[in-house]
């Protein structure tokens, strides 16, 4: 019995197999977001090292176009994350100290949110606890960040609402940005 036909098999389900794990570690990147790891520049760099290491077979793999298309995406939605986070805090006067306590606040209680919202909903509690506690993490440190700076002149409660939406707007908006370069890199590396 000839075993000739394993050398033409094995390259081929190897390629498939790797694009698989890039669609598993993409994935993981993406949920990275929620603690404010970015997941976006992750999942382009796994993508760019699928690209030099793995050649495509016959017309499948990574094209340069989907991966510079990517890094662009990236760019724009750390811009997204940045402007959703920090512009509505800083419209309504918040001091740089409130900013960087507001970005402190959001990385602790994205954590908590995700460790409390684990147990009762696993997999949409995790995502949904680390929105709402980073949230709820970003209100806290502008409101903290304006006590500890004295500051009487601004509207403690309304810059951490404002810094509450923006959080919660900034991370959908890039996470958004996410699945489209996730979904983009995915369907170019299989088929």
């Amino acid at each position: 019995m000839s075993f000739e036909w394993i050398y033409d098999w094995l390259p081929f389900t190897f390629y498939y197999l790797m694009a698989v794990l890039l669609l598993l570690a993409n994935l993981t990147a993406w949920v990275s977001i929620l603690f404010l790891i970015p997941g976006n520049w992750i999942m382009v760099l796994l993508s760019a090292l699928f690209y030099a290491f793995m050649p495509g077979q016959g017309t499948s793999g990574i094209s340069l176009t989907v991966l510079f298309i990517a890094i662009v995406l990236a760019g724009l939605g750390e811009l997204v994350e940045l402007l959703g986070g920090s512009a509505g805090a800083a419209k309504k006067g918040a001091s740089r100290r409130a900013m960087m306590l507001s970005l402190l606040g959001t990385f602790v209680f994205s954590l908590i949110g995700a460790m409390v919202g684990t147990p009762l909903l696993p997999p949409i509690g995790t995502v949904v606890g680390a929105i709402l506690g980073g949230s709820v993490g970003a209100y806290i440190g502008a409101y903290l960040g304006e006590v500890w700076k004295g500051n009487q002149s601004v509207d403690r409660l309304e810059i951490g609402r404002a810094a509450f939406i923006g959080r919660i707007l900034g991370v959908v908006g890039k996470m958004a940005i996410g699945v489209v370069i996730l979904v983009m890199i995915t369907v170019d590396s299989l088929i």
